[in-house]
C-alpha cells in the first residue's frame, strides 16, 4: 500500500524520540520483552491502526513511555503523515498525527502547556489524530493534569481513544516495564478500563472490531515468527501485510 509519507521520513520521525540511544524498539521488541501482552498489542496495533489517538501514561521517568508511543506510532494507517506538535499547529492538507512529545511545561521541543496544549487538543477537530505521552499513572492524574490544570474541554480528552499506563520497577535480573492498564473512550463518554494485568479484560472495545484485532494479531505473530525487529522493518510488513489501511 502506498504511503503518504516516505519510510525514511517516517522512521525518522519517530527516532527523533530517542532518548536513549541505540535503535527505538518496535511494537514486536515490545512483545518479545513481555513489556506488552500479545493480545494488548493486538488491540492497541488494531485501534492506532483504525486512526485512534493515544496517550502513554507513567509517573517516574525512564518508564518507557517514549519507547512504547514510538511503538504505536509505527502502526498509524499508510495515508497518515508524522509531525511534531510544534508552532504553528495547523491543518495542512494531510492527514496527520500531531506527536507532542510530552504534555508538560518547559521550554523543550513539543513539549505543551496551556493554551498551546488546548490548541493541540482542538487538532481534533480537524480530524487529526495525537499521540503523547505524560507523567500520570491513573486517568485520574490525566484528568487533573488535562482538564483542571490545562482547561482542556473534556469533549477533546474524550477523542483520545487509547490511554496506556506502564509501570517500572527493580527485579533480581534488572528493570522491568509493563504495560499495566489499557483505557478506551469511543469518543461520547469518558474513558473506561478495558484491559489490566492483575485481571485481564475487563470489557469489549468501542472503538475496534473484532476482525480488525484478529488482523493485527496475526500480523503480530507472522512478523513474530519473520523475525522483524526494527522500526523499518516492521512498518515494511505493517504495510506489505495490509495492515495500513484504516
Amino acid at each position: 500500500m502506498q504511503s503518504a509519507q516516505s519510510l525514511g521520513d517516517h522512521c525518522r520521525e519517530i527516532d527523533r524520540r530517542n532518548q536513549r540511544g541505540g535503535r527505538m524498539l518496535s511494537v514486536v521488541d515490545l512483545v518479545e520483552a513481555g513489556t506488552l501482552e500479545r493480545d494488548v498489542a493486538a488491540h492497541c496495533i488494531a485501534a492506532v491502526a483504525s486512526g485512534a489517538s493515544f496517550l502513554v501514561g507513567a509517573s517516574p521517568g525512564g518508564a518507557g513511555k517514549t519507547t512504547v508511543m514510538g511503538a504505536l506510532l509505527n502502526c498509524v494507517p499508510a495515508d497518515v503523515v508524522l509531525r511534531p506538535a510544534v508552532e504553528p499547529l495547523h491543518a495542512d492538507g494531510h492527514r496527520t498525527c500531531w506527536i507532542c512529545h510530552e504534555i508538560g511545561p518547559g521550554a523543550y521541543y513539543a513539549y505543551l502547556w496551556g493554551e498551546p496544549l488546548r490548541r493541540w487538543f482542538r487538532l481534533s477537530d480537524e480530524g487529526a489524530s495525537l499521540a503523547s505521552n505524560l507523567h500520570a499513572d491513573t486517568m485520574e492524574e490525566v484528568e487533573r493534569q488535562v482538564l483542571v490544570q490545562n482547561d482542556v474541554p473534556r469533549g477533546h480528552l474524550r477523542r483520545i481513544g487509547l490511554v496506556v499506563f506502564i509501570e517500572v520497577r527493580r527485579t533480581a535480573q534488572g528493570w522491568e516495564r509493563r504495560v499495566t492498564s489499557v483505557h478506551e473512550s469511543d469518543g461520547a463518554s469518558d474513558h473506561r478500563l478495558l484491559w489490566d494485568r492483575a485481571r485481564g479484560w475487563r470489557s469489549e472495545s468501542r472503538i475496534v472490531a473484532p476482525a480488525r484485532i484478529a488482523q493485527a494479531r496475526a500480523w503480530l505473530d507472522e512478523a513474530v515468527k519473520a523475525g522483524v525487529r526494527t522500526i523499518r522493518e516492521v512498518r515494511e510488513t505493517f504495510l506489505q501485510g495490509g495492515m495500513g489501511q484504516s
